[in-house]
């Protein structure tokens, strides 16, 4: 009897951090709250929402019109203090990031990190994961155009020595999910603390505890899976 192989793994994962890898959103939202309190501000919770995904110094001129009377570079410093503090106490990881990082790594699947905070958080998260999880680091300060221009993604397959078109990104905002995509990158969308929108070619997981070895193959080869209804994962 004639059997089907099963796809091949992509060449690379592309992960990005904040919301997708370690959920780390909370931390960032009450580090916005309390410096623009701390400046006599307002600042909600939907106002929050819409920074998610940005670069960082976007980000601070958002942070600046609500009142932080500080230079942009300022803003960026002092938030990265309070969630780097945050995140030496506790990392937050998302469901099933850790099992998959370890999974990919075991398989021998090159992984990249590729986030719009700095090199200083992305150091913190990367030294307490899975040893040996990223070949690759693409941080906020080293990239001239963040999120969701597609240089972050392109820079990390151009690391790794891949064609971006044969890698597997995984986001969960907006903005992340645009980069991504405008790069080339087969790409799931992750459900964190916004929505993961309807895209032609987008696949989508309630969790990444849905997502094994066999989902990311499924998804380099071409495949597009939608799991956020709860469906189960792929058999391995």
């Amino acid at each position: 009897m004639n059997t089907v192989a099963p796809p091949r793994l992509p060449a690379a994962v592309l992960w990005d951090m904040d919301g997708t890898l370690v959920d780390t959103e909370p931390y960032w939202i009450t580090a916005e709250h309390e410096l623009v309190e701390e400046f006599g501000g307002r600042w909600s919770h939907e106002q929050a929402l819409q920074l998610v995904g940005n670069p960082l110094l976007v980000s601070a001129e958002v942070l600046r019109e609500a009142g932080v009377g500080l230079e942009p570079e300022q803003i960026v410093a002092r938030l990265l203090d309070r969630v780097v503090a945050q995140v030496r106490r506790s990392v937050p990881w998302r469901p099933g990031a850790v099992e998959l990082l370890t999974a990919l790594r075991d398989a021998g699947v090159p992984c990249a990190l590729v986030t719009m905070s700095y090199t200083v958080l992305a150091d913190e998260v990367v030294a307490r994961g899975p040893a040996d999880a990223f070949s690759a680091q693409v941080t906020g300060d080293r990239v001239s155009r963040g999120k969701p221009h597609p240089e972050p993604y392109l820079a990390a397959a151009a690391q790794l020595g891949v064609e971006v078109a044969r890698c597997v990104a995984i986001e969960d905002s907006p903005t992340g999910i645009a980069s991504a995509v405008a790069a080339g990158a087969r790409t799931l969308g992750v459900e964190a603390v916004v929505p993961v929108p309807h895209l032609d070619g987008l696949s989508r997981a309630a969790s990444l505890a849905q997502v094994d070895l066999a989902a990311v193959a499924r998804i380099g080869a071409g495949e597009v899976l939608d799991l956020t209804a709860g469906a189960a994962p792929a058999a391995g």
